[in-house]
């Protein structure tokens, strides 16, 4: 990532620290620190006089649009000059203010806790650290942050470290600029790792704890990064990182998988059940391919980026949404998957959407940093993917296969995050409309991105030789809205008059378990409609949810819905050019 000056905190107080020099961080991990489920960050840095330093740390990690509000795991903070304590206080809940004597070096130092399983937190096990910058380095208030600086790990002889940061000897690892520190998670502690070169480049594979992807699993994992990352390389043209690092986690305490982002590398947090599942090729895919789509190309409104504040986007939809195309396009392009398992993700994905509260994508870009509860809260990944493969065909269309999607994200990449900026609305919409050699969208735009209609899925999937067919079944339904986190599946929304309203469940119960089948276990809700298929109506069904830590077993009554499936196909009756935008989306390749 290029550097970029910025003041990202001088809005949130509207003060500003003095200057700093010599910045430098170290974290402290051992043994001790593991059994306290702690870590220790201390920054050093110089200061020419005795104007208040105000320092602060992040209220966010890019990728997560949330704001996690990190200051509030931190403690015993303290400050020191030549060996004593300096007076400080807090102007604001994340920025601390120390009172400097004079010219001089100054330590600033403080207790993280490292309980939170989460890829944009830090999380300790005796063995074992996860870390992210934003939780743990402080940054000048109100100054630009194109300052170099330097992380030295202190930690057990025998333990491993991994990040994507450049080595700067025994430990110690440098950036140019407070962007690309904190945009380096790292693993400390005893965990596997391994690497080989793809694409001319090197890649490693961090896995904790130490054993849980071995053997074939292992071996699986390096098939399919094998095939799938030069397939998005040929999307771009270029690697964009000198080594890249997936860093991931099994955990029990965690059901289902999430991955993050970063420019050289990314953290997958998963239960152990997602383990050796067709799941995962995809999310290293989709992962892998944000190293060019939102951490070098990415919208105006996310450049650069502030921690001080939330940075909605109407445009999200093309950081995740289109991530997500490519990262199917990676799998079936890369050999991974064949083409009817291609077009069974995206008709998965089209009933999926057809299921939500007709949302527009750049409402639901907005929305996500207050995360909606009627459902639509992360629908801009699977509509935005579905825009990707429409828009795709039109392009292919209207240029005769001489152009396509793949031409629009080089194209911006090379034009936009290459002239250090952003890109807009109308930068995207120029591309997609040169790709389709002067084709109009603004038709498209209006009702179909910013508006709320349906997809033209009947219109545009001919062009490229493919039709839906819908299959209508009968399943049980609960009638409720869930979130999973590491510490459970967290009934978010009660549909009124629902078998789950009936029952008595209510919005902030933990769900335990459904008709037997536990609700940690990822898989449960196909388990549980397919035992429940064939049951009678009215069935009584236990439900065990826990409220404010007291479990209660509540009766519901089975209630069916019905459930429309789409799904992608050839259609057998395709012109020849149709037939050959369709292989050629498959194949990644244009007219020559």
């Amino acid at each position: 990532m290029n550097a970029i000056v910025s003041a990202p905190g001088a809005a949130q107080t509207g003060a500003t620290s003095a200057p700093l020099s010599d910045i430098r961080y170290e974290v402290t991990f051992t043994r001790a620190n593991a059994a306290r489920r702690q870590v220790t960050s201390t920054m050093t840095f110089t200061v020419g006089g005795t104007e208040p330093v105000l320092l602060s740390l992040p209220r966010w990690t890019p990728g997560a649009y949330e704001l996690d509000e990190f200051a509030r795991d931190v403690g015993n903070f303290a400050a020191q000059q030549a060996g004593t304590s300096l007076q400080w206080d807090k102007t604001g809940p994340d920025t601390w203010r120390v009172r400097p004597r004079g010219v001089g070096e100054i330590s600033v130092r403080f207790d993280y806790l490292a309980d939170s399983l989460d890829n944009a937190n830090t999380w300790a096990r005796p063995d074992f650290l996860l870390f992210n910058g934003t939780n743990l380095f402080l940054y000048p208030e109100g100054r630009a942050l194109d300052f170099p600086a330097s992380v030295t790990i202190n930690t057990e002889a025998g333990w491993k470290i991994v990040t994507g940061m450049t080595s700067a000897g025994q430990r110690r690892f440098a950036a140019s600029n407070y962007h690309d520190l904190v945009d380096m998670p790292f693993f400390v502690g005893q965990f596997d790792l391994d690497s080989t070169q793809i694409s001319g480049t090197w890649v490693r594979f961090a896995s904790y704890p130490s054993g849980s992807v071995t053997g074939g699993p292992r071996i699986a994992v390096w098939e399919s990064l094998k095939r799938m990352i030069p397939a998005e390389v040929k999307v771009f043209g270029e690697v964009p990182w000198t080594n890249y690092s997936i860093l991931q986690i099994a955990d029990p305490s965690y059901s289902g998988g999430s991955g993050l982002e970063h420019q050289s590398s990314h953290v997958d947090v998963l239960g152990p059940g997602m383990l050796g599942t067709p799941v995962l090729p995809s999310l290293y895919a989709h992962e892998i391919f944000h190293a060019w789509n939102v951490k070098r190309l990415r919208p105006g409104d996310l450049w650069p980026y502030r921690y001080d504040e939330e940075q909605p986007t109407a445009l999200l939809w093309i950081s995740e949404g289109i991530t997500d195309y490519y990262a199917d396009l990676a799998e079936v392009r890369g050999g991974v998957v064949d083409a009817k398992e291609f077009y069974v993700m995206t008709g998965d994905k089209i009933s999926q959407v057809a299921a939500l509260p007709p949302t527009s994508l750049e409402d639901a870009s907005l929305s996500t940093w207050i995360h909606p509860r009627d459902g639509s809260e992360y629908i801009y990944y699977p509509k935005g993917s579905l825009a990707g493969l429409l828009l795709d065909i039109m392009i292919r269309d209207a240029s005769d296969n001489h152009a396509s999607l793949d031409d629009v994200m080089r194209g911006l990449y090379n034009t936009a995050y290459k002239s250090n900026r952003g890109f807009t609305s109308d930068d995207w919409w120029a591309a997609v409309s040169q790709a389709a050699r002067g084709k109009s969208f603004t038709d498209f735009y209006a009702r179909y991105i910013d508006g709320r209609e349906p997809f033209p899925y009947d219109r545009v999937l001919p062009l490229a030789g493919l039709r839906l067919a819908g299959d209508t079944s009968r399943v049980p339904q609960l009638g409720i809205a869930t979130l999973q986190d590491s510490s459970g599946l967290h009934v978010t929304d009660v549909i009124p008059e629902s078998s789950a309203a009936a029952a008595g469940v209510q919005p902030g119960d933990d769900l335990v378990s459904v008709g037997g089948f536990d609700a940690q276990d990822p898989n449960w809700t196909e388990s549980f409609r397919s035992k429940y298929a064939r049951q009678a109506e009215g069935t009584a069904l236990p439900v065990v949810i826990r409220r404010n830590g007291t479990p209660q077993t509540l009766t519901a009554r089975l209630h069916f819905v019905n459930r429309v499936e789409s799904r992608l196909v050839e259609d057998p009756r395709a012109s020849a050019r149709a037939r050959r935008i369709r292989e050629w989306i498959l194949r990644g390749t244009t007219q020559p």
